[in-house]
């Protein structure tokens, strides 16, 4: 089982040769999840060797164009390409009418059936889980209504220790239940206890994505303790007022909402284009939090 992010645009408002628009992509043990799709998204789903047919949920955090104008060529060559199984979109609740529209002028019916979910940037919960993960949103401080995104592994089942099995009496039925924690009674009455047969389980790890947003503490508890955070870093200190008029961070603002989080690596994007370097970012961010990075186009993170 995996859990890895990659990076498929990391700038701020408009392309440019160096960063595409916002958008990232997510496996989780098998579970593969767009968050925001700019423009130019499907070209470098393609340069960076992504299997787009197989993301089946589709998060889009606000409707500033750099974050979504990509989706509506997503989605058309996922059809033309024969695609037959149902998508999840969740997003703004003005996204489902935006995309009918596009779809429909052009007279485009599709193979697969699109489920939407809105969210209204205001409230925050659970918008999908299974037996592996969990994906919560969240709102955020921006100009229109905004939302965050966290997806965590749930509690991995406990292993199975080969030292004690082995003539234990147990049988291949008992593993499964092991597994889930449960203790095994034998034909002979004999009670095994779980937890002489079993190791605890892998640890389960997070990632948590804040797109445009003013510097915000109350992000901070919905965040909390994430393994892996993104956080928007569209500007350097210099240029403060200019993120509080946009209502958008600075490097050194993501770098304090990552320490007062406590996660354990911090990855800073959404840059302007008005920078020639990273070199700022990056040491604003690492003089207040040591596990900073700037991202890249095309660069991939652990999550762990």
């Amino acid at each position: 089982m995996s859990f890895e992010v990659t990076i498929l645009g990391s700038g701020a408002a408009i392309p440019t040769q160096r960063r595409n628009p916002t958008s990232q992509y997510i496996v989780c043990n098998d579970r593969h999840i767009l968050i925001d799709c700019g423009e130019g998204t499907q070209m470098q789903i393609r340069k960076y060797g992504v299997k787009f047919q197989r993301i089946n949920h589709i998060l889009i955090s606000h409707l500033h164009g750099d974050h979504f104008f990509g989706l509506v060529g997503l989605i058309s060559t996922m059809h033309l390409m024969g695609r037959d199984k149902g998508l999840s979109i969740y997003g703004p609740e003005e996204l489902e009418q935006i995309l009918r529209l596009q779809l429909e002028v052009g007279a485009a019916k599709l193979d697969f059936e699109i489920n939407f979910v809105k969210l209204n940037g205001k409230d925050s919960g659970v918008i999908f889980e299974d037996k592996l993960i969990e994906i919560s949103y969240f709102p955020l401080k921006h100009r229109i209504p905004t939302n965050g995104f966290v997806i965590r592994e749930k509690v991995k089942e406990r292993r199975l220790n080969p030292l004690k099995i082995e003539g234990s009496g147990l049988q291949f039925e008992h593993m499964h239940r092991l597994k889930k924690g449960e203790d095994i009674l034998l034909e002979n009455g004999k009670t095994l206890k779980n937890n002489k047969y079993t190791l605890d389980p892998h640890p389960s790890f997070s990632y948590a994505y804040c797109s445009d947003t003013a510097y915000a503490e109350k992000i901070v508890s919905y965040i909390q303790g994430v393994s892996l955070l993104y956080h928007e870093a569209t500007f350097i200190e210099k240029d403060i007022e200019r993120a509080r008029a946009t209502f958008h961070s600075t490097a050194r603002q993501a770098a304090e909402i990552a320490k007062k989080a406590g996660v354990g690596k911090l990855i800073v994007g959404h840059l302007s284009a008005r920078y020639e370097s990273t070199s700022d970012h990056l040491h604003e961010a690492m003089q207040v939090f040591e596990n900073s990075e700037v991202v890249e186009d095309g660069r991939t993170y652990q999550v762990s």
